[in-house]
């Protein structure tokens, strides 16, 4: 090939990245107008609009008086304004099982934050080896824990409790002894297994993305350096992973704290969570419904707290995902 050629191609790539760049910027500022357009930001504003009139109804019944709320809507109290907290210290003090939902808010907590710290923990681990450290079988394994994603929950339960209560035993032979920590009152080992169990797919998925991306040039000086496997992981990659930790501890902080099915199948009946007793909560032919909605508002507090204290790490772990690679 000679000199000239290579002059033409090179000239006509030069074109084609030009071309390619002033398309990329048209097609960016037509988006961004078409986000940023009137009609856009008013269409944002109506649904917005129309999505909070329920939570809002469901806000002012939370301070009617009971016998209001079932004679008149929500939308009287414009007219004729009455409030209470009685519905706040009722829902507080009742509750439609043995547990009043004050006792099954602490058990929330006593489910939620093990089992979001031993779901990270374990996942992280899982993440860095998968990453990091080099084994027969490494890819087929992570690809077998990624595709467990898929398999509805559902399916796991029975299975699940049933290896939680009577082992596993083939041909005579007892692989897995029974825990029988179901039977025990106030134990929640069986739930934190369980939803620690279901999360680690997902969780090792996400970790293992961000962990990986980690630039080997600083693995390879720490290995240098005589840094060993607990010594990178301990203090550099959960120092440099602590948005991506922060993300999905906000997000299996939520999933648990909503957690309906898997508490009520796997816990025993002193340690079941709010979400158990706020589905009891409004009575048995749904005469109390008002305390539902002060219940509801009571159970939704701690996962904004959560979501506002970690909002600025949840940020950051989406955008350092988001712009990897």
């Amino acid at each position: 090939m000679t000199t000239t050629n290579l002059v033409i191609e090179s000239n006509v790539d030069g074109r084609s990245a030009r071309q390619v760049a002033r398309d990329t910027r048209r097609h960016e500022k037509m988006a961004q107008k078409r986000l940023t357009s009137k009609g856009a930001t008013i269409a944002a504003i109506a649904i917005a609009f129309f999505w909070t009139i329920p939570t809002f109804g469901l806000f002012v019944t939370s301070f009617r008086p009971g016998a209001d709320s079932q004679t008149t809507g929500w939308w009287t109290v414009f007219t004729n304004p009455d409030f209470t907290l009685g519905n706040y210290q009722a829902a507080l003090t009742a509750g439609g099982t043995s547990l009043t939902l004050a006792q099954s808010f602490l058990n929330s907590l006593a489910i939620t934050i093990p089992v979001v710290a031993f779901a990270l923990a374990v996942a992280s681990l899982l993440a860095y080896a998968f990453a990091w450290i080099d084994f027969k079988g490494k890819n087929f394994i992570f690809i077998a824990v990624f595709a467990l994603q898929i398999v509805p929950i559902q399916m796991a339960l029975v299975p699940l409790l049933s290896l939680f209560s009577r082992g596993l035993t083939v041909n005579g032979v007892s692989i897995f002894p029974g825990l029988e920590l179901r039977d025990i009152d106030h134990s929640f080992a069986t739930v934190w297994i369980a939803h620690t169990i279901f999360a680690l797919p997902l969780a090792v998925f996400l970790l293992h993305n961000f962990i990986a991306e980690i630039p080997s040039e600083v693995i390879e000086a720490a290995r240098v350096d005589g840094a060993g496997h607990g010594q990178i992981f301990f203090r550099m990659i959960l120092p440099l992973s602590a948005p991506a930790l922060a993300s999905f501890a906000v997000l299996e902080f939520i999933w648990v704290w909503n957690d309906l099915l898997v508490a009520t199948i796997f816990a025993p009946s002193t340690s079941l969570p709010m979400t158990q007793s706020l589905a009891s909560l409004s009575g048995t032919w749904g005469n109390q419904w008002f305390l539902q909605s002060a219940g509801a508002f009571i159970t939704m507090l701690t996962p904004l707290i959560v979501f506002f204290a970690l909002q600025r790490f949840f940020v950051r772990g989406l955008l350092a995902g988001a712009t990897k690679g």
